[in-house]
């Protein structure tokens, strides 16, 4: 099944502001740089002031901003991998088996690289074809 191309530029733009909007998100709790991680992502630490109760803010808000950074990384890399296979010409395409992706799945998530069958078996820790 071949994705008609009207619905490959409507998912391409809905890809490109959501790869916007996550860089923003990640703009706002993590610092580009020489950062350790694969992007060079460094989340900010905060500084609230001296106090006990302060730092413990702090460390607080640290944490959680580490989990939202991967967790912003991981879908940046996943709708930048889709607007790379928009460019190849393999958008639409399970990574796993080569089957086409439902359409329906891609218009409710964009970015997905694999079919709701493969998906499924590997959640349930089931072996790539």
């Amino acid at each position: 099944m071949t994705l008609p191309l009207s619905f490959i530029k409507e998912q391409k733009k809905k890809l490109e502001q959501e790869r916007d909007q996550l860089k923003k998100q990640l703009d706002a709790v993590s610092k580009r740089g020489k950062g350790k991680k694969p992007r060079g992502l460094d989340a900010k630490f905060p500084s609230y002031g001296d106090k006990e109760d302060e730092n413990a803010a702090e460390v607080a808000q640290y944490s959680d901003d580490l989990s939202l950074e991967e967790t912003l990384d991981h879908a940046l890399a996943d709708a930048e991998g889709a607007l790379k296979r928009i460019e190849n010409s393999t958008y639409g395409v399970c990574r796993h088996c080569g089957e086409a992706i439902d359409q329906r799945r891609l218009n409710a998530r964009p970015s997905s690289s694999s079919c709701v069958k493969c998906k499924q078996r590997l959640k349930s820790g089931g072996e790539k074809k």
